[in-house]
């Protein structure tokens, strides 16, 4: 049996301001303000937040992450709420590359990783891997104990690299997207099939509101458990804060009466006929 443990994780859903960094900064620490609970272990943003979902504004807004107003500002929130805080994503630069990187830091305002998106979504209009670069490799990070894989949106169609998080010992997934109303289905279907395939927690969290020439945000934000249930979520294109307690014990004691991983084939080789 692994050590008891619970976390409280709080996760913002916004609508960012096209271009406009110093105006979400303020529109993050107003819904800061209001809805993050004291003593919340775990804050969440959401995917480029700090530019909102305007490829062609990437690049403007890019910064060294060892040199960056984003991570200071995000540094204040961890020291002042006293919490972990997985920064959603934001525009790195490091020389000629550009990454959509998501940065985590502790609860003494301290970088400890940073993940940048895997794949990037370049389809029907969207042209993100024009201004930016995939990333290396996932990253898992130990928050308090409990190992957390990060993801960023489009990561989410491709289930490939939640196993990988879930063999390297992950408990808990997080996806910080900027996913478009038109593909509701997706988004809802995929978000509660990575929990329950892999028996992991999975936060959930994407922009809400308008973005630009005709198009919006789901705004559809969930946190939902091993099993596929939603702990919170918000329905709507509200901004604010959804909110739970992780409960790991239940999670693991379920994984070792549905012995699942341990069923996956070394090799699924396919044989045509």
């Amino acid at each position: 049996m692994e050590q008891e443990k619970k976390l409280s994780i709080s996760a913002i859903q916004m609508c960012s301001k096209i271009g406009d960094k110093q105006a979400n900064f303020e529109k993050v620490l107003e819904l800061a303000e209001r809805d993050i609970k004291a003593g919340t272990d775990i804050i969440v943003l959401p995917e480029v937040w700090t530019v909102g979902w305007s490829p062609k504004h990437f690049r403007d807004s890019a910064e060294d992450i060892n040199d960056s107003k984003t991570i200071d500002f995000l540094s204040q929130i961890a020291k002042k709420y006293k919490s972990w805080v997985v920064g959603g994503s934001f525009i790195t630069k490091d020389g000629e590359h550009y990454y959509n990187t998501c940065p985590v830091l502790n609860r003494n305002g301290e970088l400890i990783a940073a993940y940048s998106k895997n794949h990037l979504f370049s389809y029907y209009g969207c042209d993100e891997g024009k201004f930016v670069e995939t990333g290396k490799s996932p990253v898992i990070v130990n928050i308090e104990g409990i190992k957390t894989g990060l993801t960023i949106c489009y990561d989410i169609r491709f289930p490939e690299i939640y196993r990988a998080y879930r063999i390297a010992g992950a408990d808990l997934f997080i996806n910080c997207a900027a996913w478009g109303l038109k593909k509701p289905v997706p988004w809802e279907c995929m978000t509660r099939c990575r929990a329950v395939e892999n028996q992991t927690f999975m936060a959930a969290l994407t922009q809400s509101g308008y973005i630009e020439n005709g198009e919006w945000n789901i705004g559809h934000s969930r946190i939902i458990d091993y099993k596929g249930e939603t702990l919170s979520e918000i329905t709507d294109q509200k901004e604010g804060a959804m909110s739970a307690v992780l409960d790991f014990t239940p999670m693991y004691e379920f994984r070792e009466k549905c012995t699942c991983m341990n069923d996956i084939r070394k090799t699924y080789e396919v044989k045509s006929v």
